[in-house]
C-alpha cells in the first residue's frame, strides 16, 4: 500500500517579515557594486579618482522604477546621486563619484517607485489614446499637488509646480496642451532632481575607503643602498660598502628622471651563519656581504641598521633628503631572519623545528633558503603580531609611511589584516606593497583584507593578446579592491623576454608598464639594460642580492663616455608624460581598441578633469622586440570622447611628431623605429 504524504497546509496570512529567508526590500536592490567580498571588506579608491557604481533595481508590474545612489562622507554629510538605468530591459542602474578626500566612507542604493515616471508615460499613452483623459490629466494635477507639498522646495520651483497643476486642469485649454503642462521640461528637470520616491528600498551600507593618491598612483626606483657608492680597490680587490650618505648623492638622478618612490631593500644586519656567497653559492668569503634578505646578526635586527651603512642619524637625513626632492622612500619589510638574529636566540619558539631539533630554513623547492629561517606565525601568534608591530612603528616614526612586503603569501593573511588595520588606526597614510608573485587567489585576498598595492604578473605577459587579457581583468571589478604594480625586472627577476629582446624590448617594456597603469617600478640598472642571466636561472648574473655593485653612474651621466648607452633619457621622458597627463594616474579607465596584426597592442585612457577640460592619451605598441610591424588600427571614437568620423590632431609625446588621425590609423612601430606611439589627443 503506497504511504500518502499529508499535504503542506495552505498559509492563511503573509509570513512576518523576520519569517522571510532572504529579505529584498519592497522595492528589490540586487548586485550592489562595489562590493568587495558581499560588502564584508570595503571597496577602496583614492581621492578624486571616478568609480563606478552600478545596482540591479526594478519592481513588478509596470509602475516606472528609480535608483539613488546615497553616499556618506566621513564627517556625516549624505549626498544623494541620481542613479541612470544603462540598459532598459535589464534593470542595470550606474552612476558615477569621486570623493573629494581621504577617509572612511560609506554608499547604499535606494530602488523606489516613482509616481511621476509611472504617470508620465500612462498619460502620454491613455491621452494620445483617448482613454481616461480627465482622470489621467487630474491624477497628473494631484501629482504636481503633493510635490509641491512634500518635497523641500524654493518658491520659484513651488510655482512651475502650481502652473502645471493649473494647466493640467484648465479644461478651456486643448487637451495636447493641458497635457504638454504637466510634461514639460521644466517639470521633468525639477523632478529629476528633487523626485518624489515612494516605497523606498535601501541596500545594506557598504564600506568605502578612500585613500591618498600615492596608493593608486606612482614610479619607483629600487636600490640597494650597500651598492650606491660602493667602490672596489682595485689593488686589494676589497670592497667599501656604500653608506645612507653616499646612496643620499644619487637622489637627485632618481628624482630629475621623475620617479616619485626611491625603494631601499632591506637595511638592517645581515647574518653571519650560512651566510650566501656571489650568485647565492654556499661557499661565503669572510669579506662578502650575504643577502639583506638575510636579517639580523649581533648587531640586531629588524629594528636595526647595518653599521655599513650607518646610523639612525644618517638614515633620518637620507629620508630628509628624499623629501626635499619630491621622493617617499619605501623599505622593504621582510618577515623572516638569519639563524643569528636576535629573534632565534630570545625566541625560538617563533619557528619550526624539525624532528632532528633543528629549526628549519626556508625553502621553495628546489630553491633552498639556507640562510633564512621563516618565522612560524601559529606558535606565539600575540607575541609575533606585537614584535613586528613595534618593528613597523620604529620605521615609521623614521619617515618611512611605504612598505614594500616580501613575500607576504608566505604568511597568514589574517596577520596582514591585522597589522595593516591597525597601523591605519594612527596612520592612515602608510602604503603597503605586496610582492606575491603566487597565485591568483592569495594574490587577490591580500588586496582583499588590507594591501593597497601588489606586484603582477607583468613580467610574464608579453604578448599584445595576454596583455590586454590581463589589464582588463585587472581594470575591471578587481579595480575596487588591487591596484596592480607593474615591473618589467626586479633584483629577482630578468626573463627570456629581457636577456634577448634588446633595446627595442627595454623601452617598450618601460613604455607599456608606465602607461597601462597607474603604478609601475623599475631595479635600478635598468637603464643600463644589464641583460644577462645567471645560467640555468631567470635573474642576473652577479645578482646584486649577494654582491656590491658599482655601475659607475658618471659614466652614464651627460657629458660621460657612455651616456648614449643608458636609458635614463627615455625614462626621463616617460616620468615626465605621466605628471602632465591625469589620464594616465588612473586605472579603470583603460579601454583597448582592434588593430589587424595581432602583435600590436593598442589602448586609450580617458579622464575628465574638474574644471571639466579633458585628457585623452592613446597608446600602440609592437609586442615583438625583434621586428618591424605596419598595421592599421581602428580607434573607438567614443570611448576617446570623439564624435563619429572625427578627424583629430595625434602628438607624439615620445617623438614630438604629429599626424592627422581618424578612426583608421596605419602605424609603423619595432625595431627599426619606435616601438610605442603614446599619442596625446587635441581636437581639431
Amino acid at each position: 500500500m503506497t504511504q500518502q504524504l499529508p499535504l503542506p497546509s495552505r498559509a492563511t496570512h503573509a509570513p512576518t517579515p523576520a519569517a522571510r529567508p532572504h529579505p529584498v526590500g519592497r522595492i528589490p536592490v540586487l548586485d550592489v557594486a562595489p562590493a568587495v567580498e558581499a560588502g564584508a571588506l570595503p571597496a577602496r579608491s583614492v581621492a578624486y579618482e571616478d568609480v563606478p557604481f552600478s545596482a540591479t533595481v526594478f519592481r513588478e508590474g509596470h509602475d516606472a522604477v528609480n535608483a539613488t545612489l546615497v553616499v556618506t562622507d566621513p564627517d556625516g554629510h549624505v549626498e544623494h546621486v541620481p542613479m541612470t538605468c544603462d540598459n532598459p530591459g535589464l534593470d542595470h542602474w550606474v552612476a558615477e563619484l569621486s570623493a573629494d578626500r581621504p577617509g572612511h566612507w560609506t554608499y547604499r542604493v535606494e530602488g523606489w517607485s516613482d509616481p511621476y515616471g509611472t504617470w508620465s508615460h500612462d498619460a502620454a499613452v491613455k491621452v494620445d489614446a483617448g482613454v481616461d483623459v480627465e482622470l489621467m490629466l487630474e491624477e497628473g494635477a494631484r501629482l504636481m499637488d503633493r510635490a509641491a507639498t512634500e518635497l523641500r522646495l524654493d518658491a520659484a520651483a513651488r510655482a512651475v509646480l502650481a502652473d502645471a497643476a493649473t494647466g493640467l486642469r484648465d479644461a478651456a485649454r486643448p487637451v495636447p496642451e493641458r497635457l504638454a503642462a504637466g510634461l514639460s521640461d521644466d517639470v521633468r528637470s525639477l523632478l529629476r532632481a528633487v523626485p518624489l520616491r515612494d516605497l523606498v528600498s535601501p541596500s545594506p551600507t557598504y564600506d568605502w575607503l578612500v585613500e591618498r593618491e600615492r596608493a593608486l598612483t606612482g614610479a619607483w626606483y629600487e636600490i640597494f643602498p650597500r651598492s650606491e657608492g660602493a667602490h672596489r680597490d682595485p689593488t686589494t680587490g676589497v670592497w667599501t660598502s656604500g653608506t645612507f650618505r653616499t646612496a643620499m648623492r644619487r637622489l637627485p638622478a632618481i628624482a630629475h628622471m621623475g620617479f616619485d618612490v626611491v625603494y631601499l631593500t632591506p637595511i638592517h644586519p645581515i647574518g653571519e651563519v650560512n651566510r650566501k656567497g656571489p650568485n647565492n653559492t654556499l661557499d661565503a668569503g669572510p669579506l662578502d656581504p650575504g643577502s639583506p634578505y638575510a636579517i639580523g646578526s649581533k648587531d640586531g635586527g629588524h629594528d636595526a641598521i647595518h653599521p655599513d651603512l650607518g646610523t639612525f642619524e644618517d638614515f633620518d637625513a637620507f629620508v630628509a633628503e628624499a623629501q626635499r626632492l619630491g621622493l617617499e622612500v619605501a623599505l622593504d619589510l621582510a618577515l623572516q631572519c638569519a639563524p643569528d638574529h636576535p629573534w632565534v636566540t630570545e625566541h625560538p619558539e617563533w619557528f619550526t623545528t624539525r624532528a632532528d631539533g633543528t629549526i628549519a630554513y626556508a625553502e621553495n623547492p628546489p630553491k633552498k633558503y639556507q640562510d633564512i629561517y621563516p618565522v612560524n606565525f601559529d606558535n606565539d601568534p600575540d607575541g609575533i603580531y606585537a614584535e613586528v608591530r613595534r618593528v613597523v612603528q620604529v620605521w615609521i616614526d623614521h619617515g618611512v609611511k611605504i612598505f614594500r612586503v616580501d613575500n607576504p603569501h608566505t604568511k597568514p593573511v589574517e596577520f596582514w589584516q591585522w597589522l595593516i588595520s591597525d597601523v591605519a588606526s594612527s596612520h592612515p597614510d602608510v602604503i603597503w606593497l605586496a610582492e606575491a608573485f603566487t597565485k591568483p587567489a592569495m594574490m587577490h585576498t591580500l588586496a582583499k583584507v588590507g594591501f593597497q598595492q601588489s606586484y603582477t604578473y607583468y613580467a610574464w605577459r608579453n604578448e599584445a593578446a595576454e596583455l590586454r587579457e590581463y589589464c582588463e581583468e585587472l581594470a575591471g571589478e578587481a579595480a575596487a579592491y588591487m591596484r596592480p604594480s607593474f615591473w618589467p625586472t626586479t633584483h629577482d627577476i630578468l626573463t627570456p623576454y629581457m636577456q634577448y629582446g634588446g633595446p627595442t624590448a627595454w623601452r617598450l617594456r618601460a613604455a607599456l608598464a608606465a602607461t597601462l597603469v597607474p603604478t609601475y617600478g623599475i631595479y635600478t640598472g635598468y637603464e643600463l639594460m644589464e641583460n644577462v642571466a645567471r645560467p640555468g636561472a631567470e635573474e642576473q648574473i652577479d645578482n646584486e642580492k649577494y654582491e656590491y655593485k658599482d655601475r659607475h653612474w658618471p659614466d652614464f651621466e651627460p657629458g660621460g663616455p657612455r651616456y648614449d648607452e643608458s636609458l635614463a633619457p627615455y625614462l626621463t621622458r616617460l616620468n615626465e608624460i605621466r605628471r602632465a597627463h591625469p589620464a594616465l594616474h588612473w586605472l579603470r579607465n583603460l579601454h583597448f581598441h582592434q588593430v589587424d596584426d595581432d602583435t600590436v597592442l593598442a589602448f586609450s585612457k580617458r579622464r575628465v578633469l574638474r574644471d571639466g577640460t579633458e585628457d585623452v592619451i592613446i597608446v600602440v605598441a609592437a609586442t615583438d622586440p625583434h621586428s618591424t610591424r605596419e598595421a592599421w588600427v581602428h580607434l573607438d571614437l567614443d570611448a576617446l570622447g570623439l564624435q563619429d568620423d572625427e578627424w583629430f590632431t595625434a602628438h607624439d609625446l615620445i617623438t614630438d611628431s604629429t599626424w592627422r588621425w581618424g578612426e583608421h590609423v596605419w602605424v609603423r612601430l619595432g625595431r627599426d623605429t619606435e616601438p610605442v606611439h603614446i599619442v596625446h589627443v587635441r581636437r581639431s
